[in-house]
């Protein structure tokens, strides 16, 4: 069977490079596209979708807002099983910072030319700050393009979403992006940061060789 991949918000493929996927399945992964101005998130999702073969049973695997967007498409093209990496499984379980971002509606009002480079540089010493065993989160962020991370922390704060039952969560103990007090995820990576699907690649390989059965 095929895995459809979708990593996280600005991210390629490098922090899940490490994982090994099961030998019996193909892996596929799906890139993030630049969305039209002022795009519908269903819309975008219906794109994102155009790239999953479902003339065929298949599974589906997301981080971070991978995972949102991977249950989007679950919706419309129902997968075998989908795997939520360092995600939420329903909007009850978003941070207090999003969701003072859906109430404040912050994030539609910044600037475009809020999105760049400089910000993202600032975003990773915060990060370090409060998770210092993390590697460098910039090497990371491929995907810059301002107008995407704009649009797409829009759709993080604005998503509404009811807990599908073949999601499967996996969430490290110590993310501060999507606290572990906030769900009740199906397996927990011990000591694990938001960039856990790195740097417990191991923990996590071992997860997916069962749940990719």
């Amino acid at each position: 069977m095929k895995i459809y991949v979708v990593s996280g918000l600005g991210a390629d493929y490098k922090v899940l490079e490490k994982l090994v996927f099961p030998a019996q399945h193909k892996v596929v992964f799906i890139d993030w596209l630049v969305p039209e101005q002022d795009e519908d998130f269903g819309e975008y999702v219906k794109r994102m979708a155009e790239k999953v073969d479902d003339t065929e049973p298949f599974y589906l695997l997301g981080y971070s807002f991978g995972g949102i967007m991977v249950q989007e498409i679950n919706r419309l093209k129902s997968a075998v099983k989908t795997v939520i990496l360092g995600s939420i499984k329903s909007d009850k379980e978003k941070s207090r910072l999003i969701k003072i971002g859906q109430l404040t509606r912050i994030p539609k009002y910044l600037p475009v030319g809020f999105f760049n480079m400089k910000t993202l540089e600032t975003y990773a010493v915060f990060r370090k700050f409060f998770d210092p065993k993390n590697p460098k989160v910039l090497q990371y962020f491929r995907f810059t393009d301002p107008y995407y991370l704009k649009w797409s922390m829009q759709r993080i704060t604005e998503w509404k979403f009811e807990h599908e039952s073949n999601v499967v969560q996996i969430l490290g103990d110590r993310d501060i992006v999507f606290p572990i007090k906030n769900s009740k995820p199906d397996y927990i990576i011990k000591g694990g940061t938001h960039l856990f699907p790195a740097t417990r690649h191991k923990d996590v390989s071992q997860l997916l060789q069962s749940i990719f059965t």
